[in-house]
């Protein structure tokens, strides 16, 4: 995995999106951290210890009996979401800790924007997948390393979904970028139908999570814990007054439709150096061919 201080290119081009998405939109002011319990509530692993809500923190707790799991209260038809995150260190092998947007009920028709972080044997980096489902069909798999440890502190994991585009961000770095097509391209997926809520949980990916399934959790290393902050939601609640693809909604703005040239340098830069998946390059589980969204990437 490459650290950060070798690749002053993204440093630079980190520093430039930063400054470009602050003057590019009309984002709100940071306000004081929103407790957990505003937003969100516990979905499963309730039991004071595989889930623990310290205020504005959350520890998320996997051990052999459990792992646990929270959702937001709300349903949102678009937004820019956050979380920020620390994940277990150590030996993860099998662990899957997430973020994530995913309509109800969580059926066959699904849609669904995932961060899931696959973790690995010790000394080696954790994966971070990125997924995307429109109507249950997902497949989308896009796998990177990241250029820092995530285990080591707290980062800002991001999703803009708006009416124009998905992009999902590693503190202001773009990872994934799906434009939304559906007017112009017969047949292009984008989750554009359905409200989705909010949804973070750590539990036991042995089956498939590291090596293809062949590398298990190995309890004697846990228990796993995960740190979540950022209870706050820039968000479009389903049932308010404000239709959520309103342009009077600050992520639905001009600045917030396309990316930019410099983050699009930067994910373009991200793909380079540091993903070693995409589906879109594996031409042989598509007979040789590529799903529609590849050819607008």
């Amino acid at each position: 995995m490459g650290s950060k201080a070798a690749c002053p290119w993204l440093d630079l081009l980190v520093v430039v999106v930063v400054l470009l998405a602050a003057a590019a939109g009309s984002a709100p002011a940071a306000e004081a951290e929103a407790a957990f319990d505003k937003n969100y509530a516990m979905q499963w692993g309730a039991d004071g210890y595989h889930l623990v809500i310290r205020g504005t923190e959350v520890n998320i707790t996997m051990d052999q009996s459990s792992g646990a799991g929270f959702r937001s209260k709300s349903m949102y038809g678009s937004g820019f979401f956050h979380m920020r995150m620390k994940l277990p260190s150590g030996y993860t092998a099998g662990v899957v800790t997430t973020f994530y947007l995913i309509s109800q009920p969580e059926d066959g028709s699904r849609d669904e924007v995932d961060f899931e972080f696959l973790g690995d044997k010790a000394g080696v980096p954790v994966t971070l997948q990125t997924n995307v489902f429109v109507n249950g069909r997902g497949g989308r798999e896009q796998r990177l390393h990241l250029w820092f440890d995530p285990a080591a502190d707290f980062h800002d994991y991001k999703i803009l979904w708006n009416p124009y585009q998905l992009v999902m961000f590693v503190d202001d770095t773009p990872v994934r970028v799906l434009r939304n097509l559906t007017a112009t391209v017969p047949g292009y997926p984008f989750p554009a139908k359905q409200t989705m809520l909010i949804r973070a949980s750590v539990w036991d990916g042995s089956g498939w999570a590291t090596d293809g399934g062949r590398t298990k959790v190995d309890w004697s290393q846990g228990p796993f814990t995960a740190g979540y902050r950022g209870f706050d939601v820039s968000g479009c609640a389903s049932g308010g007054a404000t239709p959520c693809g309103s342009p009077d909604l600050w992520w639905n703005g001009a600045g917030y439709r396309n990316i930019t040239a410099e983050q699009r340098a930067a994910y373009e830069g991200v793909k380079k150096h540091y993903m070693n998946y995409d589906y879109c390059a594996d031409k042989g589980r598509f007979n040789n061919t590529v799903p529609i969204e590849c050819n607008y990437a």
